[in-house]
């Protein structure tokens, strides 16, 4: 009797964890940790319509302030490993408010430099500063969101962080155009110092009772300061489900690079946009495709584990999430890229633009409907490391990125906007490849290399 009990029991018991805190109180700080994930976002994008007047102002060259853009990249590689490293000991709420001054001192730095050396140094801080909101916001809807619950919320929290790549090159394009790009950098550091007030008086700790290291010590100081590999959490990718799906993830969201980094060179001179805040405009309809279709893709998610579990009787298979990816990987997004290649290539006038236009749009949602799952998998397949999968994820992603980027415009250059936009296309298409073998080898996979997974008791 008690054997057929038990596992009732602990289920109920773990289950309690998520009602800790009320409705209400959850959909608070899920908003208060998009507004977070939004920063890094909107810090990155807002950058690069405000380069020529930074070369402007301190006598150098586009192609050196340029530099900045990557030295940002791998701040922001380093930041979401430490932050995320350390909220495994520290908890979410103390990331949160170590990280925010950073932010608002890099931005001040940024907006007061004189020199490129000044600027590269207050660049790199305010990035590393803000670098943890989208892991540790994913960190923290896995806190206080059961399993069926956490891809809708995940899904909202990714729309909103991710719209930033929309709305940040036209608001950066016009501060820098009608404003100041100083200005600018002074009000992303007022914003950081609102939200790190916000999160003092209002964000409570998510971590589960128990759980973290310095809830584990048996002497603490006051000030209890302790060393943490931050490099640690890249040893979650020795996975091969995590590697899979991190691959799968960056060979998906190439795509959506193709399209939007060298936007004014083909969309632009195509259809004759010259305005940079045109241009900028340009970039929202993906935004858009982002923020709608982040939180639908969460919620069929939701949908297809709930299904998948009824379907097996109660027993969870945590690779069933991954099949909510097909409509976005296998469809929206290879054909949305390699349309708007040909169409760049082939279609003049209003027509083409229109047409260019929906494609951004499309492949904005499909992306979404990739890495939404794939980012609700990592959260539940190492539950008690969620941020710390989050991070590693996303920190080679966006190393694979970079790679990938650079080589863009020269491949336009070299065989043309058609050509360029079909091979993102097919690695998309490998992408989505690498999703099915994990679907279909999943708990095989998982057994080769246990790198602490859930089950379904703690889960």
């Amino acid at each position: 009797m008690v054997s057929e009990e038990s596992p009732l029991l602990v289920s109920t018991a773990h289950e309690v964890i998520y009602d800790r805190f009320a409705p209400d109180k959850k959909r608070w700080i899920v908003f208060l940790v998009s507004l977070v994930g939004f920063l890094p976002t909107f810090v990155s994008a807002t950058f690069v319509p405000s380069i020529p007047q930074i070369a402007k102002d301190l006598n150098s060259t586009h192609a050196v302030v340029s530099l900045t853009v990557s030295l940002s990249i791998f701040a922001s590689a380093v930041g979401a490993l430490v932050w995320a490293a350390y909220s495994s000991f520290y908890g979410r709420r103390s990331m949160y408010l170590w990280g925010m001054p950073f932010l608002c001192v890099g931005s001040c730095g940024v907006a007061m430099s004189t020199s490129l050396r000044s600027l590269l140094f207050w660049r790199f801080v305010q990035t590393f500063g803000c670098a943890g909101g989208m892991s540790l916001g994913a960190g923290v809807i896995g806190d206080i969101y059961k399993l069926e619950e956490r891809g809708t919320a995940i899904g909202l929290f990714f729309g909103a962080t991710l719209f930033g790549y929309a709305v940040a090159p036209f608001l950066g394009g016009a501060a820098a155009h009608y404003w100041s790009w100083r200005n600018l950098h002074y009000s992303i550091g007022a914003w950081g110092l609102l939200e790190m007030l916000l999160i003092y008086a209002s964000f409570p700790e998510t971590g589960h009772p128990g759980t973290l290291g310095i809830d584990k010590l048996t002497r603490r100081r006051w000030i209890h300061i302790t060393w943490v590999n931050p490099l640690s959490s890249l040893l979650l990718l020795r996975s091969p489900n995590l590697f899979a799906v991190m691959l799968a993830g960056a060979l998906v969201l190439i795509s959506d690079f193709v399209l939007l980094v060298p936007l004014a060179y083909t969309i632009g001179v195509r259809y004759g946009i010259a305005n940079e805040a045109i241009i900028g405009a340009c970039f929202l309809p993906n935004g858009l495709g982002n923020f709608i279709g982040a939180p639908v893709a969460g919620r069929l998610s939701d949908i297809v584990v709930r299904r998948w579990r009824k379907k097996r009787k109660g027993v969870w298979f945590p690779e069933d999430r991954l099949r909510a990816t097909w409509i976005g990987g296998l469809f929206m997004v290879p054909l949305s890229v390699a349309a708007s290649g040909l169409i760049t290539t082939y279609v003049r006038g209003p027509i083409g633009l229109v047409l260019n236009l929906l494609c951004l749009y499309t492949n904005g949602m499909g992306v979404d409907f990739v890495l939404n799952p794939i980012g609700s998998y990592n959260v539940d397949i190492v539950h008690s490391r969620s941020a710390e999968a989050t991070a590693a994820c996303m920190g080679i992603r966006s190393l694979i990125i970079s790679a990938a980027t650079a080589l863009v415009i020269p491949s336009i250059e070299r065989i043309g906007v058609a050509w360029t936009d079909i091979i993102a296309a097919v690695l998309a298409l490998i992408g989505q490849g690498i999703i099915f073998l994990t679907i279909r080898y999943g708990d095989r996979m998982r057994a080769s290399v246990d790198v602490g997974f859930s089950t379904n008791e703690n889960n």
